[in-house]
């Protein structure tokens, strides 16, 4: 084998590296429902599109020596899992949000099977979550993922380390900024709930020989519902155009 054919797959796997480990980690490919092997071919594919671009910056690094190869690996793959779990993070802050919505207007009920996520969740803060994540992908918020990875090979070269403080530093302010971004968004049930529980416990105090919370519950559950029905729109929309100036603008 010559030298620029060895070159050349290393330079390949380098981006695989940084590629791979985004796409293992983003929203929407890193889902349960996704196999394994599609989430690898996608990998693949994208990986030998953006080589083509991004080969003046990968080849001058790309060397067989196991002193330099080895620490560029683990640094490629940090880099790219930092991309993808900062976008990871903006759906995970909705989905809490989510589900304490369900709980602040009183249909939390049992947690049930995932859509996107393997882990067990209440319907509406499924049907939020989810609608967010097709909403994005609608927005081709992929292509902001690629257009990042591309760029990040400006902010983090093949030459320098991880680095570990700066992602921690970017990591925190992205987690602050998605939760207050999220909390905004779902202020209006916040205060509903502040008002409502307000308003029940004080009847419950005038009139304590009649069980007025389990009286209440399904109205609190259809004033939630019609809050909900207005919101959703709005909510989602406020959504999408926080996701690219939060995590891709990082």
């Amino acid at each position: 084998m010559t030298g620029l054919a060895e070159s050349t797959i290393i330079a390949a796997f380098l981006a695989f590296c940084r590629i791979g480990a985004c796409f293992m980690l983003m929203p929407g490919l890193s889902s349960a429902r996704v196999p394994l092997q599609v989430r690898l071919f996608v990998a693949v594919a994208a990986t030998g599109a953006l080589l083509v671009n991004l080969w003046d910056a990968i080849l001058p690094f790309a060397t067989r020596q196991p002193a330099t190869l080895v620490p560029t690996i683990v640094s490629e793959l940090l880099t790219g899992a930092l991309i993808g779990l900062l976008a990871r993070v903006y759906i995970l802050a909705l989905q809490f949000m989510g589900t304490a919505m369900a709980m602040m207007i009183g249909y939390g009920g049992t947690p049930g099977q995932g859509i996107e996520s393997a882990e067990p969740q209440g319907p509406l803060a499924e049907l939020i979550s989810f609608s967010a994540l097709m909403l994005l992908f609608v927005f081709d918020f992929h292509h902001e993922i690629v257009r990042a990875l591309v760029q990040s090979y400006e902010v983090a070269p093949l030459n320098s380390f991880f680095d570990a403080r700066g992602a921690l530093v970017n990591l925190t302010d992205t987690l602050g900024e998605s939760f207050l971004i999220v909390l905004r968004l779902g202020s209006p049930f916040v205060a509903y709930a502040l008002l409502v529980n307000l308003t029940i416990g004080f009847v419950n105090k005038l009139t304590p020989q009649i069980p007025v919370y389990f009286i209440s519950l399904p109205a609190v559950i259809a004033g939630g519902m019609i809050l909900f029905y207005f919101a959703i729109s709005t909510m989602l929309s406020l959504f999408a155009d926080g996701f690219v100036n939060t995590t891709i603008g990082r």
